[in-house]
């Protein structure tokens, strides 16, 4: 597990790091704000175009050694992208080390599954939720406090003790996840790449309100590729995205609750920065620690929720956790004009609270739905309906800005609630579902 969460802690860190850093870098380089915001696209991209191809190629190669590669894909890439010299060298560094963190994402929940026996799965997924809390908690401090002693690139170069370290432990230490029999599909690797990519992609240019014909170009274009992968991959013994899956009824209610949760996080996370600076008049200091009561408390709430989720039905703690999430959304977006930041602050712990206790037992009842010898393809899922969703979030918050103009994070922020609501609802549809077969299946 140490092995494990030490990548998972590299890859989360890294995405707080780079976000918090952008101005700081595009400053030293030399280039427009506007254009440092490809350090970050490039490196999402990679991972959300790779994740399933990934995850696929996990189930038949061996989850530990994606794991390993794409570990040590990522302490290169870092060590690349400090030595970077130009915008240009920074991106395709980023986009090496995207790939690197895709490997990670893709099969750390399932080698998880390898690591716990079936009725303890949900403490180890609530000790890699409270890592996930903790790293996007400290990524802004962490930022800051390497800025103000060291240059950019030591953000990236920080994370080379770690990686070698983390590889040395890994080495003899992961779990043997085994092979499956098919091969691997690559035409269908390609045509997942382009649609998640095209999609993701269309998303977040429909997001910073780019030219209409070229948003329909790639959403359709991602219509497009998806359509092909489903007709190439409908006989496939393990299709990369995981239709066979989604058949089962635990295993898509669960899928469908992460979307809209993270679609709500995504929505809020984007628009309340919005909210504190320009609607409360707060500094961006100021707006720093308004945030981190929400990830503090996810990461306090996450390891109770995964112990309650291997006693109590996980549609039953999912649904009360996102029913406070959706309180406490709808409860910032009715914010008085002067609140104290008491106010604030209990609003975002709540938030914090609801979140936290979703996440672990939602990812228990997705990969214990599924068979062991999907997990990989499991794994792939979860990673991708947490990018999707808060893709999805990101993109609505700039509707709502175009919509309501000044009360565009208030709109933004009872959109949240709406989706959160919704998710709270089909958490709950889960009681009236059985564990599905591949709730029997444990890993040997």
């Amino acid at each position: 597990m140490v092995a494990i969460l030490s990548g998972v802690i590299l890859a989360t860190l890294d995405t707080a790091i780079a976000n918090t850093a952008l101005p700081t870098i595009a400053a030293d380089l030399g280039v427009d704000p506007g254009d440092s915001v490809w350090i970050v696209n490039a490196y999402q991209l990679a991972v959300v175009a790779t994740l399933l191809p990934v995850a696929a190629l996990g189930e038949i190669v061996g989850q530990q050694r994606i794991y390993l590669a794409g570990l040590a894909l990522f302490t290169v890439a870092s060590l690349v992208c400090a030595l970077a010299w130009s915008l240009p060298a920074l991106v395709a560094a980023r986009i090496l080390q995207g790939l690197g963190a895709s490997a990670l994402m893709a099969v750390n929940v399932g080698l998880i599954r390898f690591v716990y026996p079936t009725h303890q799965l949900g403490r180890g997924l609530g000790l890699n939720a409270f890592v996930v809390g903790v790293g996007f908690a400290l990524g802004p401090t962490v930022a800051s406090l390497i800025l103000l002693a060291a240059p950019w690139p030591w953000l990236f170069a920080i994370n080379l003790p770690i990686g070698l370290a983390a590889l040395a432990l890994a080495w003899s230490a992961l779990p043997d996840t085994g092979r499956a029999g098919h091969r691997f599909d690559g035409p269908g690797a390609l045509l997942t790449a382009a649609t998640f990519a095209l999609l993701v992609l269309g998303l977040e240019e429909a997001a910073h309100a780019a030219p209409p014909w070229r948003v329909l170009a790639e959403l359709g274009g991602a219509l497009a590729c998806g359509a092909l992968l489903l007709r190439r991959q409908a006989d496939h013994p393990a299709p990369m995205l995981a239709v066979d899956l989604l058949k089962r009824p635990l295993f898509a209610l669960s899928a469908a609750t992460s979307v809209c949760a993270f679609a709500a996080q995504g929505l809020a996370f984007v628009s309340l920065p919005f909210l504190f600076q320009h609607a409360l008049g707060r500094s961006q200091v100021e707006t720093g620690f308004l945030m981190t009561p929400w990830p503090v408390v996810v990461a306090l709430m996450a390891p109770l929720a995964g112990r309650l989720s291997d006693r109590y039905p996980p549609g039953l703690l999912g649904g009360i956790g996102l029913a406070g999430l959706a309180l406490g959304l709808g409860s910032l977006a009715a914010l008085p004009a002067e609140p104290s930041v008491a106010a604030i602050a209990w609003r975002m712990a709540l938030c914090g609270f609801g979140f936290g206790f979703f996440q672990a037992p939602n990812l228990r009842a997705i990969m214990t739905s599924a068979p062991a010898a999907r997990s990989g393809g499991a794994s792939g899922i979860v990673a991708t309906s947490r990018l999707l969703g808060q893709t999805t979030g990101a993109a609505l918050v700039a509707g709502c800005f175009v919509i309501a103009e000044a009360h565009g994070p208030a709109l933004a922020l009872g959109l949240g609630a709406a989706f959160a609501g919704i998710a709270s609802v089909v958490s709950l549809s889960r009681l009236a579902v059985g564990p599905g077969p591949g709730a029997a299946d444990r890993p040997t």
